[in-house]
């Protein structure tokens, strides 16, 4: 048989196509990698190319797609072209050659691979940003190819967030369903039709690749996020209120500064910038000259490199007789109001770890409240609501920061945010734009209570 009859028609284009990342990603039943095996023998068997193929997690060769083109081989009479050995599969005409790896254990490892000509990656939606920095250099050969494929998982999830919300000019992206199979068989075709039945959301994310909106251990759910975007416009509200630049300070040579800007309930600005941490002075009047053109206070974090915004500010102040006030944001202080009771028998001081933790929780219950106004028409107080507008830039990245940070308790089982450390080990990068999000928001004294109709955040 000949190697093109192994081929979904419906991909020819895109396999054919010379592009620096080829992102294959789409439902169940879809012929993905099926078709990227055949595709890489049919490469295999006419030109001498160096394969790695590539997942996150693979603790045994069985788990990569070495059975899966073993088995292509096989089915299609091609065995007596390749010899397969333990870990590796080589083509004895042209000398192509496939080797495998996991990277969650071997990163450091792919760096010593050189003159790779194709790296195929399996369920790519599990390479984190950490891993992507060091995997993505690694395949430096001139019209080297990187193909990704993958079924979606969560909407935040780097590779969906990098690859199809905000694909880059050389990245050949195709989405594929079941639909465009011509082998699906009628078993599979059974199946799909009785998930649709039954359970149509879940049908959608496993058939027709739609990822999940919500991650059931973050404190802040994407799903609610959405309700937020023009609020205000939703619920028919009138903007008025106090105007608040919230102010993130980068604290690291790869992080960003960042700041939000609010109106009463909306949220009207998002800006980041890159700054090195000698140019403390210079972001400070970034954003103090954004609070002087819309009329705000500026509120900073005041931990670590933040110190000395106010200062910075207070100076300049005095330079051009402004008078620009500034609020410091201690992350990590004490609660407030400590006596005061968050849920029926349980006092802040007992449920929060720190007042970074009570802030996130309580901007999580307004987004939720403002969520089930949108969504349920539940009574709501215009004062609780949180809007974004539409008109932001950056949303995207605000949205995926926000909705990403997970609970956590302390020794004492009191709710916390996440840390900054324990983000990055999932590859996840300083939330700037949330923290700054979440300062614009914090009361000036007291914590606010939310009526949630008994759901909680």
């Amino acid at each position: 048989m000949s190697d093109v009859a192994i081929m979904n028609p419906n991909l020819k284009d895109f396999w054919i196509t010379p592009s620096r990342f080829k992102v294959l990603y789409g439902g169940r039943d879809s012929s993905k990698s099926w078709d990227a095996a055949a595709n890489a023998i049919r490469l295999a068997n006419s030109l001498k190319l160096k394969f790695l193929c590539t997942r996150m997690f693979q603790n045994r060769i069985e788990e990569s797609v070495y059975t899966l083109l073993k088995e292509q081989i096989y089915r299609f009479g091609f065995q007596k072209d390749y010899t397969i050995l333990n870990n590796k599969i080589v083509n004895n005409k042209t000398g192509s050659d496939f080797n495998f790896i996991g990277l969650a254990r071997n990163i450091d490892e792919v760096k010593s691979y050189e003159g790779i000509d194709i790296l195929w990656n399996e369920e790519s939606h599990n390479i984190p940003e950490s891993t992507w920095d060091i995997l993505e250099p690694t395949i430096r050969k001139n019209h080297s190819e990187i193909w990704l494929i993958f079924n979606p998982k969560l909407a935040t999830d780097f590779i969906y967030q990098k690859f199809v919300v905000n694909p880059p000019s050389n990245a050949l992206v195709r989405k594929i369903n079941y639909n465009e199979n011509p082998f699906l068989s009628e078993v599979s075709k059974k199946t799909i039709k009785d998930l649709k039945e039954s359970d149509y959301d879940k049908y959608l994310h496993i058939y027709e690749g739609l990822p999940q909106q919500d991650d059931d251990s973050v404190i802040i759910k994407r799903s609610w996020l959405d309700s937020c975007i023009d609020a205000h416009k939703k619920l028919n509200i009138d903007v008025s209120g106090e105007k608040i630049t919230g102010y993130d300070v980068a604290d690291s040579g790869e992080d960003l500064n960042a700041f939000v800007n609010k109106h009463g309930i909306l949220v009207t600005k998002v800006h980041q910038w890159k700054a090195k941490e000698d140019d403390l002075v210079r972001s400070a009047k970034i954003v103090r000259n954004e609070a002087m053109q819309f009329g705000s206070i500026v509120r900073y974090d005041s931990i670590g490199v933040g110190a000395g915004v106010g200062s910075n500010i207070n100076e300049m102040n005095k330079i051009d007789n402004k008078d620009i006030i500034s609020e410091a944001f201690n992350s990590g202080g004490s609660v407030l109001n400590k006596e005061q009771e968050y849920e029926l028998g349980v006092s802040n001081k007992d449920y929060f770890s720190n007042v970074k933790a009570q802030m996130w929780k309580t901007v999580a219950d307004r987004i939720l409240l403002t969520h089930n106004a949108v969504t349920k028409g539940l009574p709501f107080d215009e004062s609780d609501i949180i809007s974004i507008s539409s008109n932001c830039d950056h949303i995207e990245v605000l949205l995926t920061e926000l909705s990403t940070p997970r609970r956590d308790y302390d020794n004492s089982g009191r709710f916390k945010v996440e840390s900054k450390k324990d983000l990055a080990k999932r590859g996840i990068k300083s939330p700037n734009l949330a923290d700054a999000f979440v300062m614009c928001f914090a009361p000036h004294k007291r914590v606010f209570q939310f009526s949630i109709n008994g759901e909680t955040a």
